[in-house]
């Protein structure tokens, strides 16, 4: 069954466009903000929606969304919460696709078929979880399949070809290559090489590869998205939120669209 994510993909390649992935946390500052937020950025230009699923140890994410996700959990949201989030977004855009990016033990403690359940009821295409390697995947893909919720694997710079096989084997969705070593948002990567490795990686499957990690202004998604279907820009947006400018931040999203539109 095609899902929302591939429609979009889909629907970018027909028209030769790039994807806009934007992430934001959760419950940063609280609910009722991050339910304007949500709506905002798509608004101004996203194409697929990443929000954060808050949580107390968050091993791949820089200080930016360490402190959105301190925040978020401070306002006292809860995974329920960000579930709801999106249920409420699809209230008025059922065509965005939406995923979770987040960790394990939030989801198996809120329970496995619960979760992917009550996510495709509130309208979540798939998740990316960080902690849950192809070794330790097999019950949570066999209940998301069921759901149809899709597992978006991360492809790291330090990633072999064996590696690769194996997290490319039972990918759905797209594949997220992280552009550097290291945590978000803490610095950026060499294009060459980032270049090498994605023309790589985009010769080992047919799924779009999506790029993130150390995006911080238009420029750097323009020259990324020549060799990519997609990019992924989180804690420089996460920054310009925590400012309290909703405003700027939209206005930062749709400098990112309009400049992977240009032509020049």
């Amino acid at each position: 069954m095609s899902s929302r994510i591939e429609q979009k993909f889909a629907a970018l390649a027909e028209k030769k466009r790039k994807g806009l992935i934007t992430y934001v946390m959760g419950g940063d500052p609280d609910i009722k903000a991050s339910q304007q937020i949500i709506s905002a950025v798509v608004q101004a230009g996203t194409d697929i929606l990443e929000i954060g699923m808050p949580f107390s140890d968050p091993m791949a994410d820089g200080p930016t969304i360490q402190a959105a996700g301190l925040r978020a959990l401070k306002a006292g949201t809860k995974l329920k919460d960000v579930i709801a989030l999106v249920k409420n977004f699809r209230k008025e855009d059922d065509a965005t696709p939406v995923i979770l990016m987040g960790y394990y033990n939030p989801i198996y403690s809120y329970g496995i078929e619960k979760f992917c359940r009550d996510a495709a009821e509130a309208g979540i295409d798939g998740v990316i979880l960080p902690d849950l390697p192809p070794e330790e995947e097999n019950e949570f893909i066999g209940i998301a399949g069921k759901h149809g919720i899709r597992l978006i694997r991360l492809i790291a710079p330090t990633t072999g070809d064996a590696r690769l096989a194996a997290l490319t084997k039972n990918a759905d969705g797209f594949l997220y290559c992280i552009a550097v070593t290291g945590v978000t948002g803490t610095h950026s990567a060499d294009l060459d090489s980032l270049k090498k490795r994605v023309t790589h990686i985009k010769s080992q499957t047919t799924l779009p590869v999506a790029v993130g990690f150390g995006i911080k202004t238009p420029q750097q998604a323009k020259e990324i998205a020549k060799f990519s279907d997609a990019i992924v820009v989180a804690s420089a947006l996460v920054e310009i939120l925590a400012g309290g400018s909703v405003q700027k931040a939209c206005d930062f999203v749709k400098s990112l669209r309009q400049t992977l539109d240009d032509k020049q």
